[in-house]
């Protein structure tokens, strides 16, 4: 349960646990953060990988000895939001400190190489990576290759 002490702030956004890394992925409504998480998750379970969403669409995000800490609000916890169909329930974990910031963008803003790209959340700074959204062909090799996993572990 959130410690009542800590103020969180509200990030739109989709969180995923890979291993022992969280993974924020962030972008516009109806970039496709849902379904590059979901691509993701099962791209980790059929290698073998721990991997679980922590929330979809809204996050509740804390800076805590210096990490960012993202969990789902209990009205949408274990809740995945399926385009057309709704939220469906998904296997979930309660919180994840974040490793990864993903910002889905317009294919024209991203950088060739981006190596160096960070982004600070509630005063955390972490690495970050902009793939194009809504395109989960492009974007799963970029990720799988920056957080090693198969094929490039």
């Amino acid at each position: 349960m959130p410690d009542a002490a800590v103020k969180h702030r509200n990030i739109h956004g989709t969180a995923i646990l890979i291993g022992e890394r969280g993974v924020l992925i962030a972008g516009p409504s109806g970039a496709g953060k849902t379904t590059l998480a979901l691509a993701l998750l099962d791209h980790c379970l059929a290698r073998g990988v721990f991997s679980r969403l922590v929330g979809d669409d809204q996050l509740l995000a804390a800076a805590h000895g210096g990490r960012l800490v993202c969990r789902a609000p209990a009205s949408i916890a274990g809740l995945a939001e399926v385009h057309g169909i709704g939220p469906r329930p998904l296997a979930f974990e309660p919180a994840a400190v974040i490793d990864l910031v993903v910002r889905l963008v317009e294919p024209a803003e991203m950088a060739r190489l981006q190596d160096e790209a960070t982004e600070t959340i509630d005063g955390c700074r972490l690495p970050r990576i902009d793939v194009g959204r809504q395109n989960v062909t492009a974007a799963l090799p970029m990720l799988t290759a920056r957080l090693s996993i198969q094929p490039f572990s």
